[in-house]
């Protein structure tokens, strides 16, 4: 038996456990592999791998202490596992421990000389101390080991600018642009430098042209752009980037107020004032765009209007003399002949207590001195705060936000971890639709509100065999810490059940899914082997099989069953590129089909099976057969967003851009949301 009760620890296969645990690490099932690290300390408080595999799920999770804490048990443990010392000073660097993090750098270099990251991390950690000199020639050391690491080069200028050293600064900007186009950093940097000086807007644009190729959602570049643009009289464009970027963010004030003033100097009064409405609606108290607004409605002879934002003003400054004379301009114009003459006495009486003939008193400008003292009182914080010891937090945020534009490339620590489910690359990956496998979780579907149909599910359910619903899904569902227990508890239930009572083929099936929801799929295909020999027409078991299957294949492909899986460190191919460009699989894979194969010929309107095989083929780069299986699926089942999706990806893949874009689009009709990524880029 693979896991024992809490009072027989020491039993367990803490190996086999240990293994599951990273497989845990790898589907980024976080919570759940930390379970099963305990279980192997619990058993074996003497080992260091699982503190290090413990580790590093904290890291994943932010909980940088408990990392640190993590790496430093492994380390006495065992003082030549390389890579604690890496994670654990990637979490004191999260901490600003610095000076701990380079001690940390410093060991992992001596045991690990060839391990390129060390050094760039150090030298980032020096900079962060103002050690520039220091920093400086561990980033030399770091581009002569590392000649194409562009993040080098922007480090690099992040120290000339701490010296004031603005052209050595984007001399270093542009080595980094040579070796990688697509830095979005590197373009930001280089944007916010030329934004500085006024004679450099024009490439302050074109660096934000590349930016906004990088990341077209970003409302945060087009406002940026289009101040820029009306800097060098270009209103039109500037009026597109606003226009754009109230439409990524409709709620976003700074887009609406600035689009309101351009409106207004460009005369589209009707347009200036629906969007000063909106910031008002947004923020009443908005004492700039309401006097905005009063002004527009005079200009437009809406003078009753006019009077209300003046009435409004003027509660905020009794005192405003020239406010007083405004409104009594609209009330006679409106047709308010006494309180115009009101005003006006109003006024007259202002001007004779202070003993003025001319009003000098703007609150406009009021406004904007308290802005501004508002700004700079900010910018004198965020100083300061810079000056202390960061917290968890601060250090994720300080380099993706050390410029004007905001960007998703920054100064992290560089950490190799392989174990983790997702790689982030400056290129981006299309990503397929997921297989559909069986599960007692799920999330609602997001926008059509469909459950997706399987009779034998549905059999199953209505049989009352199993001890929760049975549901179909493509979700990656992350189940929290009760609900594994739960499936624990329901493992050693049937333990008992079946070494007691006579076996029945649906309870291998319920104690199979059970090890599949804690990612034990050998112990599950062992289980749905016996459900198949009992009932050799039982097609879930067939279709469990080939989840099994195929959970052992992405082990095998990551690594992540094998003795590999020990260190963090191997091949960063995400299974997007997998799905898209690899031609080679495992013998899995073949597993995976001749399974799904069985379920069709049980079950052969089975569009999951159908689907699935879809993907199985695709893995392969056997991209006919996986056409072929999705539109099998999709006659059978025309509203398969899914299967559209998927067949639009291969189709691309094949250089068919005609049935690409038509499937992508009625893919994104059917609630696929990244379709419209793909085709916007694909555009």
């Amino acid at each position: 038996m693979w896991i024992a009760s809490a009072a027989a620890h020491a039993q367990i296969n803490t190996e086999q456990v240990l293994r599951i645990g990273q497989n845990a690490l790898y589907f980024e099932d976080y919570v759940l592999s930390i379970q099963y690290f305990n279980q192997v300390i619990k058993a074996k408080p003497y080992l260091a791998e699982p503190y290090f595999f413990r580790s590093v799920a904290k890291i994943d999770l932010e909980d940088f202490q408990g990392a640190e804490e993590d790496a430093s048990a492994c380390i006495e443990r065992n003082p030549f596992i390389v890579d604690a010392y890496q994670v654990r000073a990637v979490a004191r660097q999260n901490q600003k421990k610095f000076a701990l993090a380079i001690e940390d750098y410093d060991k992992g270099m001596e045991l690990n000389p060839d391990n390129r990251s060390y050094i760039f991390n150090k030298g980032i950690c020096q900079m962060e101390l103002k050690q520039y000199a220091a920093a400086d020639s561990s980033l030399n050391i770091a581009r002569r080991l590392d000649p194409k690491n562009d993040r080098v080069f922007l480090a690099k200028a992040q120290i000339d600018l701490a010296r004031k050293d603005t052209a050595q600064a984007l001399a270093h900007i542009d080595s980094s642009l040579a070796i990688s186009k697509n830095s979005e950093m590197a373009y930001g940097m280089r944007a916010d430098i030329h934004i500085r000086h006024k004679a450099t807007y024009p490439q302050a644009v074109a660096d934000l042209d590349s930016l906004i190729k990088f990341q077209p959602r970003n409302a945060g570049n087009f406002i940026n752009r289009a101040y820029l643009k009306y800097e060098i009289d270009d209103y039109m464009g500037a009026m597109a980037d606003y226009d754009y970027a109230i439409g990524l963010e409709p709620n976003n004030m700074t887009a609406i107020y600035d689009r309101a003033q351009l409106s207004a100097e460009v005369g589209e009064d009707k347009k200036a004032i629906a969007d000063f409405s909106k910031v008002l609606s947004l923020d009443p108290s908005n004492f700039l765009a309401l006097y905005n607004r009063a002004q527009l409605y005079m200009r437009t002879h809406q003078y009753r209007r006019a009077v209300g934002d003046y009435d409004r003003i003027l509660r905020k400054y009794p005192r405003f003399e020239s406010g007083y004379m405004a409104r009594a301009e609209a009330k006679r114009l409106a047709g308010d002949l006494k309180g115009s003459e009101r005003d006006n006495e109003i006024a007259i009486g202002i001007f004779k207590q202070k003993g003025i003939k001319v009003s000098t008193y703007d609150p406009v400008k009021n406004e904007v001195r308290m802005a501004e003292k508002k700004i700079r009182q900010e910018q004198k914080d965020a100083q300061a705060k810079m000056d202390q010891p960061e917290t968890e937090d601060d250090i994720i945020k300080k380099f993706n936000s050390i410029l004007t534009v905001k960007n998703a490339d920054s100064f992290k620590p560089e950490y190799a971890n392989s174990s983790r489910g997702h790689i982030q690359n400056s290129n981006f990956d299309i990503d397929p639709e997921p297989m559909f496998y069986l599960s007692y979780y799920s999330y609602v579907n997001k926008l059509n509100g469909k459950t997706n149909y399987m009779k034998e599910v549905t059999e199953a359910n209505d049989s009352h065999m199993l001890p929760m619903l049975l549901l179909l899904t493509n979700d990656n569902v992350k189940i929290d810490s009760t609900e594994i227990n739960k499936r624990f508890a329901s493992i050693e239930y049937y333990n008992g059940m079946l070494s007691t009572s006579r076996p029945r083929s649906i309870d291998y099936l319920a104690r199979a899914l059970d090890y599949m929801m804690v990612k034990n799929p050998e112990a599950a295909l062992a289980d749905v082997e016996r459900a198949i020999k009992s009932s050799p027409k039982f097609v879930l078991a067939y279709f469990l099989r080939a989840d099994a299957h195929y959970m052992q294949y992405q082990f095998e492909q990551k690594g992540g069953a094998g003795a590999d899986a020990a260190t963090p460190a191997g091949k960063n191919e995400s299974q997007a590129a997998a799905m898209l460009h690899r031609r080679e699989a495992g013998s899995q894979l073949d597993e995976v089909i001749a399974d799904l194969k069985q379920v069709l010929s049980l079950s052969p309107k089975n569009v999951y099976a159908l689907y699935n095989m879809g993907n199985a083929y695709m893995l392969e780069g056997k991209y006919t057969e996986a056409i072929s299986c999705y539109t099998q699926a999709i006659d059978s089942k025309p509203d398969f967003g899914e299967a559209f999706y998927n067949r639009g990806l291969v189709y691309m893949r094949l250089g068919n851009r005609p049935s690409g874009m038509s499937d992508l689009s009625k893919a994104g009709e059917l609630g696929i949301l990244p379709s419209y990524t793909v085709l916007k880029r694909m555009q």
